[in-house]
Order: structure tokens, then C-alpha cells, then sequence
């Protein structure tokens, strides 16, 4: 776009419309904001060679517009990793918002803003259409935008950190038709208000935290109904089949009730949703065979009724009456036999199906109809017991996600998996393969995000090579027999978040050159054959660092002050920083891994942490089981974001710094088998979420302390120091005077929750036992007109 171009010279002009064109990423021009008469400009596009970089600050100069549209947009389901473009400053949209006073439309929808929102948006009283999907938005949602009169449209999907609370004044939108909330960090019971709006058609919360529950017939009453999704929150839908008027059901074409605590059979009111296209029942609580009628709504594509109690056998042959079907899920928790039945290479289901989830099928074998379906993208068949993958799922080069976790997979992986160059997401974890792994997997497909191997037999060195540009976000190798050095071609993974080598047989220094990784959240190097001093060079920060794993190894010398504030990003200065949903379903990727990398023990007990919800505030440090000496450096108190700390089974001294007292989100400390000596410090007493405290076996003395959670803390937490005194010893502190309580510094965080009773954990990272990217629930749900 020349910015000299003549266009600016028609200082009269009212409307403006480039969209859908290619102006090679070039900037939008400063000089838009000499188009003073605008009142419509559209720049959007649908493609990916449109205007890059700052949006002008001179757009707020546009005092007349009536429309502005900068969004990016698709018709189909959002890519993996669509990239966002535009960037808008803070600033430029909080003018915007003061001088723009009669806009109408405002749509930005993929447009970084990196901000909260302004509340001057509050004022713009003619506001209809407002929309900001995927803007990076955070903060308090100003609730002044549900009093907006004339509001029809809003859009505020994937900000994942925009938090806030639906008010029972959004009852008064009377001509709200679409509200757009998936995947922000919404909280709070739903409005009975909001089931008046007579003019609603698409009403998206899934993916946030409401609560409470809801009769499924008041939603039903909403009669312009089109789209419904509920899914992923802490709801509970009762819906009774009595109440159920089925003559008056609004056109509900989209329905997404996953996981939302649905009981008993499948609501025989659904058969009179004969427009029904999109249909998710999955992770409920759902009984009994699948009623035949769900094989009568033809104009299904998606069916999926995965992580439910279903049981019964599903016949192909009942399946193929579905003539429109794309993706189909049957797996999670159900209890299903999968028929294939006769003539299955002729169905018109084998060839239409692009997404199918067979997982926990009883499936000894992968069916053959599966080598007819010409366009399979993701492939779940986890939790079977299939030995062999067949030779012609190589040829299969569309695939995008194939998951063949948890079977009895035998033998080597074949070099020919290297053909699937579309792969997104590959498991093959929990099996019995053997072998080594194909050097080409670091390398052989450009889109792969998450790779999981681990749990098999597998032996020699990983893949050396990690071609530049890769989308690796995940590497779980964990719990095998493989041996050697960290490949440092890994800093070629500059999207990786997940590393998980543990348990294997890796000899190599501390790779502290994986510090250099951008994006990189969790690091797990446990019960390898690591040794040498931990060290982080000036270069090598870590900057997003999470949860690093490093106990049982060779780890020696002494724990620096710089060491440590290589782990600053476990430094939080408010809540909103040790949010990690985007860690979770980032892009909505739900494959189904389970990285079982973080079994953390402490003396043989090992405690089950499950559910990637727990995750969202994990910050972990364990370095147990080594050899590391001197004292625990007092700047350790500093990374106030730690909810875990394990320095057990080391050559600790010194005494235990009184600055752990300010570790204020702390539910587990672990600090036993070492030398340390003098008292415990009064100020942990102020940890008020500590549930697991153990400093057995050291050098300490005097009296426990008597107050907080110390209360809860029984003798295993403090036996083998003999000269340590308490209650808890049943040794009475005669000689010891009770010390005085003393607040530690900093605040505590209120919000936090209870970790687990016992000891350490397993982290899995569940995504769910639902299809890829939950069949694109919101993504497709997006209907991007807006």
C-alpha cells in the first residue's frame, strides 16, 4: 500500500473499503487519518498477504466513523497457529474510543492489543457490533459494556485472561443476538436474565469458569435459538423430559454441552432437533446404549459422545445412515464394542470421515474401513488393545492428529511414519514398542506441535536434528531406555513449552541452553544420569519457566543466588501472572497426552495429581535426590509464585532461611534428608496454604512452631532431629521458650486452594477424551461474519 498513494487526497471520502485484498504485509498508511469524513472503513481480509505492523495512531482521528473493520476472519475452522498481524497500541484504542463517539461496529477481531480494555468503550452508546476475538486481552471486563442499549453483537473469544462476571442487567440488551464468550476467564453464576433475550441466536460461554446450575428447558425457551455451547465450565445442566415442550424448540443447529454433568439417558427431546448439525455430549455422565433415534438426525456432521458411561455396540452399518458425518466420538469412558459389520469398504461413512475418536472401543485391531477413508485428518484409537498398526496407515498423508496411546503396540516404529509430513499431533505412549526412534521425527514435518513417546521400551539416543522454523510446543520422551546427550538443536524448538525426558538413562551436564527458549514452561530431567553443577549463564534466563524437574541425579555444588534468578518468571507481582490456561489449551489443541513425567515421590509415596485445571497454577521446583551443597540461598524467598519446593535428599547446611515465609502461594515444602540445623523459622507459620510440610531428618533444634497450618502436621514431618522439641514429638520444649508470632512479608494470596494431602504428584496433562481441538467447538462456532 504506497503511502504516498492519491487515495488520501479524496478528503471527502465517507466510505472505504480495501478488504479481502493483497497488500504484501505492508503498514496501513498514517495518512488514513486524513480521510476526516470517513464513516465506514473496512480493511479486514481472509488472507494471509494483507497489511502487517502498528495499526496508525491517526485512526482515532477518524472522529466521524460510524464503522471500523480490522479484523482477520476465515469462514472455515481457525488454523493451528493463525498468526495475528495487526498490532494496536493501548493508547491508540483508548483514543479512538474518546473521539470515534458515534461508531456502530467496531471489529478487531485477531488484532494484538496486549491491554485490558479501555472503559471509555462504555460511552459509545451507539454501539451494535462489537467484536474482539483473539485480541490477547486480560484484565476486569468493563462491565458498563452490558448497558450498551442498542449491543447485537459481542465478540470477546480466546482472550484467555479477560475475567469478569455476566450481571443480571444483560437481561436488558433486549436486542442482543449474538454474545460470544468462549475461552476467557468469565466466573460467577449465569444470569436467569439472560434466558429472556427473546432476539438471541448464538450464545457461546464454553471454556470459561461459571458455575451453578441450570434447567436445560429455560435455556430452550430462547425461540431465535441457532447456537448453543456450554461446555467446559463448572455448570450443572439438569434437564428433565417432562418439562421439555418439543413442539416449541427454537432452530438449534450447533449444541455443545460437554462436560456439564449430564445424567441419565440421552434427552429424548433432541430427536425433534431434525436441524441439528453439530452435536457434543461429551464428558458427562451420560447411561445406557446410544438411542437409535441420534442416527436419525441426517444432517449431523459431528456426533460426539466421548468420556461418557455409555454402553452397548455401535454398528457401521447404523452409522453409514449419517450421510453428512465428518467427525464421530466414541471413546473416553464409555463401555461401546465397535461393529464393522459387512460390505465396509462400500459405506459412504468410510469415505466422508475426517475425525474419529475409537478410543476405549475393546478394538483388537484398527478397522478396516479406516483404509477407505480417504479424508481421516485425526485418528483416536487410545486405551485398546491393538498390537499392530497396519502399513497402510502410513499412506494416510493427510493425518493431522493420530493418537495410539495406551495399546500393545509391539515392535519397532516403522521409518515410514516420516511419509505423515502433516502431522500436528503424534502419541504413541504407554505401548511396548522397541528400538529406536526414527531420527527423522525432530524433523520430518514442519507442523508438528506435540510428539509423546514416552512409557515404551524404546533405546539409543533421540532425534539429533530440529530443523529451524518447527512448531514443536511438546517433547515427552519420559520413561524409556534411552541413553546419550541432549541434542542442542533443541534451541531450534523455539515454540516449545513441554520438555519430559525423565526417567531414561541420559548422561549430560546441566542443559542450561535451554534457557534460551522463549516460550519454554516446563523442563523434566527426573531419575536420569544428569550431574555437574546447575549453572545459567547471563544469556540463558529462562524467561517463562514454570516447573523444572531435576531430582534423582547427580546434580552437585552449591545453589547460587544467580542460579535462582534464572527462575524470576516464578516471580508474581499479581494473580493474573500465574494464570496457565493458555498452557492447557493453547489453541484449543486437546490431544489426548498424558505426561506422566512429574510422578513426584517423596520417601516411596507417590500422590496422583490429576486434572489439567491444577495446572493453571502450578509453579514447581524439585531438585531432590542429588548432591547439591552449601546453603539454600535466602533469595529463594523472592520467587513468590512457588506452590512447590523439594529439596529433600540432598547436603543442604546452614539453617532454613527465614525468607521462604514469604513464599505466600506455597502448599508444599520439602526440605528433609538434608544438614540443615537451627530452628525452624516462626515465619513459615504464616503459610497458610501449606499442606505438606516435611524437615525430617536434619540437624535442627528447639521448639516447633505452634500455630498455623503446624497444627496440621504430624511426627513424620519432623522426626530424626533430635534436638527438635514439640507437640508433635510428644517432647516437651522446657528449656526452650515459645517464640513470638511474626507476619511474614508480602501478601497472601486468598484465592489459592488446597494442593493434596500427602506427598508429591503426577501432572497429567489431560486434554480431554474428546476430539481434537473439541471438533473445533469454538472455533467453527465462531461464525466469523461477526
Amino acid at each position: 500500500m504506497d503511502p504516498n498513494s492519491t487515495l488520501f487526497s479524496l478528503v471527502h471520502l465517507q466510505s472505504l473499503d480495501l478488504s479481502d485484498n493483497d497488500f504484501n504485509h505492508s503498514q496501513i498508511p498514517a495518512k488514513i487519518g486524513e480521510l476526516s469524513q470517513l464513516r465506514y472503513l473496512n480493511l479486514s481480509h481472509g488472507n494471509e498477504n494483507t497489511f502487517s505492523g502498528e495499526v496508525p495512531p491517526q485512526v482515532s482521528q477518524l472522529s466521524n466513523l460510524l464503522s471500523l473493520d480490522l479484523r482477520s476472519y476465515t469462514l472455515q475452522p481457525v488454523p493451528y497457529n493463525l498468526i495475528n498481524h495487526l498490532q494496536l497500541k493501548a493508547s491508540t484504542l483508548t483514543s479512538l474510543t474518546q473521539n470515534s463517539t458515534r461508531l456502530e461496529h467496531l471489529r478487531l477481531n485477531f488484532v494484538t492489543i496486549s491491554s485490558s480494555l479501555p472503559h471509555t468503550l462504555t460511552n459509545l452508546t451507539s454501539l451494535q457490533m462489537l467484536s474482539f476475538r483473539q485480541c490477547e486481552l486480560y484484565g476486569e471486563f468493563p462491565v458498563g459494556i452490558f448497558h450498551l442499549p442498542n449491543i447485537t453483537v459481542l465478540n470477546f473469544g480466546e482472550n484467555q485472561n479477560l475475567r469478569g462476571i455476566l450481571p443480571a442487567s444483560i437481561g436488558n440488551l433486549t436486542n442482543l443476538a449474538f454474545l460470544y464468550l468462549l475461552d476467557n476467564s468469565f466466573h460467577g453464576e449465569i444470569p436467569r436474565s439472560l434466558f429472556r433475550l427473546k432476539n438471541l441466536e448464538i450464545l457461546s460461554l464454553s471454556y470459561n469458569f461459571f458455575e451453578g446450575e441450570l434447567a436445560l428447558d429455560m435455556i430452550l425457551k430462547l425461540k431465535m435459538l441457532n447456537g448453543l455451547d456450554f461446555s467446559f465450565n463448572k455448570l450443572s445442566l439438569f434437564s428433565q423430559n417432562r418439562d421439555v415442550n418439543v413442539t416449541t424448540l427454537p432452530p438449534i443447529q450447533w449444541l455443545g454441552l460437554s462436560e456439564c454433568n449430564l445424567a441419565g439417558e440421552v434427552p429424548t427431546w433432541m430427536m425433534n432437533l431434525t436441524s441439528l448439525y453439530h452435536l457434543d455430549l461429551s464428558q458427562n455422565k451420560l447411561q445406557g446404549e446410544i438411542p437409535y433415534f441420534l442416527f436419525t438426525l441426517e444432517n449431523l456432521t459431528v456426533l460426539d459422545l466421548a468420556g461418557n458411561m455409555l454402553e452397548g455396540q455401535i454398528e457401521l452399518d447404523m452409522l453409514s445412515k449419517l450421510k453428512k458425518l465428518t467427525a464421530l466420538g466414541l471413546g473416553g469412558g464409555n463401555k461401546l464394542s465397535f461393529l464393522e459389520g459387512k460390505n465396509t469398504s462400500n459405506v459412504t461413512f468410510s469415505s466422508q470421515i475426517q475425525t474419529l475418536d475409537l478410543s476405549s472401543c475393546n478394538l483388537v485391531r484398527f478397522p478396516n474401513f479406516i483404509q477407505h477413508s480417504q479424508e481421516l485428518t485425526d485418528l483416536f484409537v487410545s486405551n485398546n488393545i491393538i498390537r499392530t498398526i497396519p502399513s497402510w496407515i502410513w499412506n494416510k498423508t493427510t493425518l493431522r492428529s493420530l493418537i495410539i496411546s495406551n495399546n500393545l503396540l509391539m515392535g519397532e516404529i516403522s521409518p515410514s511414519i516420516c511419509n505423515l509430513q502433516s502431522l500436528v499431533y503424534l502419541d504413541l505412549s504407554s505401548n511396548n514398542l522397541v528400538g529406536m526412534i526414527p531420527s527423522c521425527l525432530g524433523s520430518f514435518a514442519r507442523s508438528l506441535e506435540q510428539l509423546s513417546l514416552a512409557e515404551n521400551k524404546l533405546t539409543g539416543n533421540i532425534p539429533q536434528t530440529y530443523v529451524k522454523g518447527n512448531a514443536l510446543q511438546l517433547i515427552d520422551f519420559s520413561s524409556n531406555k534411552l541413553y546419550g546427550q541432549l541434542p542442542r538443536a533443541l534451541v531450534n524448538c523455539r515454540m516449545l513449552e513441554f520438555l519430559g525426558v525423565s526417567h531414561n538413562h541420559f548422561n549430560d551436564s546441566f542443559p542450561f541452553w535451554l534457557g534460551s527458549l522463549p516460550k519454554l514452561k516446563v523442563v523434566s530431567l527426573r531419575d536420569n544420569e544428569f550431574h555437574g553443577a546447575i549453572m545459567c549463564p547471563l544469556k540463558y534466563t529462562f524467561p517463562h519457566l514454570r516447573i523444572i524437574h531435576l531430582s534423582q541425579n547427580g546434580f552437585s555444588m552449591k545453589l547460587t543466588s544467580e542460579i535462582i534468578m534464572c527462575f524470576k518468571s516464578m516471580i508474581i507481582s499479581n494473580k493474573g501472572q500465574l494464570d496457565f490456561k493458555d498452557v492447557i489449551h493453547s489453541e484449543n489443541t486437546h490431544m489426548d497426552i498424558n505426561l506422566r513425567s512429574f510422578s513426584m515421590s517423596n520417601k516411596g509415596v507417590v500422590m496422583d495429581y490429576l486434572g489439567s485445571q491444577y495446572l493453571h497454577h502450578m509453579v514447581a521446583i524439585d531438585l531432590s535426590c542429588n548432591k547439591i551443597s552449601g546453603e539454600i540461598p535466602d533469595i529463594m524467598g523472592s520467587l513468590n509464585g512457588l506452590v512447590v519446593l523439594n529439596l529433600s535428599s540432598n547436603m543442604f547446611i546452614g539453617s532454613i532461611p527465614s525468607s521462604l515465609g514469604k513464599l505466600s502461594n506455597l502448599e508444599v515444602l520439602d526440605l528433609s534428608l538434608n544438614r540443615l540445623s537451627g530452628n525452624i523459622p516462626q515465619q513459615l507459620t504464616g503459610l497458610t496454604f501449606l499442606d505438606f510440610f516435611n524437615v525430617s531428618f536434619n540437624n535442627l533444634s528447639g521448639p516447633i512452631p505452634e500455630n498455623g497450618q503446624f497444627f496440621t502436621f504430624d511426627n513424620n514431618s519432623f522426626e530424626g532431629n533430635k534436638d527438635l522439641c514439640g507437640i508433635q514429638l510428644l517432647k516437651k520444649c522446657e528449656d526452650h521458650p515459645k517464640l513470638p508470632l511474626q507476619k511474614p512479608n508480602g501478601d497472601q494470596d486468598s484465592e489459592s486452594g488446597s494442593f493434596f494431602e500427602f506427598n508429591w504428584l503426577v501432572i497429567l496433562l489431560g486434554y480431554g477424551g474428546g476430539l481434537v481441538a473439541g471438533l473445533a467447538l469454538g472455533n467453527a462456532f465462531a461464525v466469523d461474519v461477526f
